[in-house]
């Protein structure tokens, strides 16, 4: 079997007591209880993915290219906002 190695994006977020690490380029998501046990996971579950999914499956899911960027909103202040009554 040959393999070939790509690099992809985690992205980890905490969601109460866990965090939820998604591979945005194929769609897989995993958990796990601390940063690195998300991110362990996730590289299980995305290399599980390439192992079961079919060619078409693989093909549809994976993206071309993926960009990871800043993003610098302008937020209003929450502090003097006014309450809407109804």
């Amino acid at each position: 079997m040959s393999t070939k190695s790509f690099q992809f994006t985690a992205v980890i977020e905490r969601e109460d007591d866990w965090f939820v690490a998604t591979c945005p380029e194929v769609d897989v998501v995993s958990q796990g209880k601390t940063i690195e046990d998300a991110r362990s996971n996730l590289l299980e579950a995305v290399e599980l993915f390439f192992e079961a999914a079919s060619p078409s499956e693989i093909k549809r899911r994976l993206k071309k290219e993926t960009y990871v960027m800043p993003l610098m909103p302008v937020i209003p202040s929450l502090k003097n906002k006014p309450t809407a009554r109804v």
